[in-house]
């Protein structure tokens, strides 16, 4: 094809949508409130995905070691406990702390008052481990209580499956929505498009009686739809992104330091923001695509 014929294509696609304003105007509403629509629940997904990512990341097995009062023979026990714990496939971290620590931490948490036991220390040394995929912490920790020199393994058992069966089902549960979502803005999108292009159907005849090749007269209404998904998709990124900075800058110095935390403004909103405006050219040229054939009768 000339570059003359695309330059004539692209000044006829966008000459359409001034001739023809208040479908225009119609197609690019749908595609802006259904947009919007996606990019708000998008948004507000992926912060619930992270906040369901966080909670699993903050599950952790603490392991009780063994007394042993000989000091030389509880090093070596810790150490081979530790080393066996690290040898497990599924186990990406294990941390030592000593009663002594534990005690400190007690101390930070509920106060001065269990400084009374440093003189009697009544805790064991424990090691933190944290399995490689939260999903298998229940499976890690029933292979660590048959090592030696473990004195009692504590994971939350029972609470932390419930938990991971509500994140996985949350998980689920917000794929399928977001998936309705989608599919609920393709179909109004292109209904509306091709609502457009039907009422210009006597054009589209003209052009065939006069000789035009399909391609020649299906490629500006397709830019056309491209031109409606480009246009529609501004004003849902714009709303979108602002919305979110302004409740990111409010919400998250509140939240600094607790366990949920929201996205960061970026590359979220760039992620988002393409998302729109990919979608939003392909339902608009897919409409009209499909609209266009069904007057050329191909």
């Amino acid at each position: 094809m000339k570059g003359r014929t695309i330059r004539r294509h692209f000044r006829e696609s966008l000459k359409s949508l001034n001739r023809n304003g208040w479908m225009t105007f119609a197609s690019i509403s749908a595609v802006t409130v259904t947009l919007l629509l996606v990019g708000v629940f998008t948004v507000i997904m992926m912060n619930l995905n992270k906040l369901a990512d966080d909670i699993e990341n903050d599950v952790e097995i603490r392991v009780l070691i063994e007394i042993i009062e000989d000091p030389t023979e509880a090093k070596a026990a810790e150490e081979k406990l530790m080393k066996e714990i690290k040898s497990l496939p599924d186990v990406e971290e294990v941390v030592y702390s000593s009663k002594e620590q534990e005690l400190n931490n007690l101390i930070e948490d509920f106060g001065d008052d269990l400084s009374l036991f440093e003189q009697s220390n009544p805790l064991r040394n424990v090691l933190y481990v944290k399995a490689a995929d939260p999903q298998q912490t229940a499976a890690v920790a029933k292979k660590i209580e048959k090592f030696d020199n473990t004195y009692d393994v504590v994971y939350g058992e029972g609470k932390v499956e419930k938990l991971f069966s509500v994140l996985n089902t949350s998980r689920n549960v917000g794929l399928v929505l977001i998936l309705g979502l989608l599919f609920t803005a393709i179909f109004l999108i292109s209904n509306t498009i091709r609502i457009t292009i039907i009422a210009r159907k006597d054009e589209i005849e003209i052009m065939k009686l006069v000789g035009a090749t399909n391609s020649f007269v299906r490629i500006p209404f397709v830019l056309e739809g491209m031109w409606l998904g480009v246009l529609g998709a501004i004003i849902p990124m714009v709303v979108v992104s602002i919305v979110y900075y302004n409740v990111y800058n409010i919400l998250e110095p509140r939240l600094h330091g607790e366990l949920l935390q929201m996205l960061n403004v970026t590359p979220l909103l760039y992620q988002v923001n393409a998302l729109l405006l990919i979608l939003g050219i392909l339902i608009g040229i897919w409409g009209s695509f499909m609209s266009v054939r069904k007057f050329l009768k191909i």
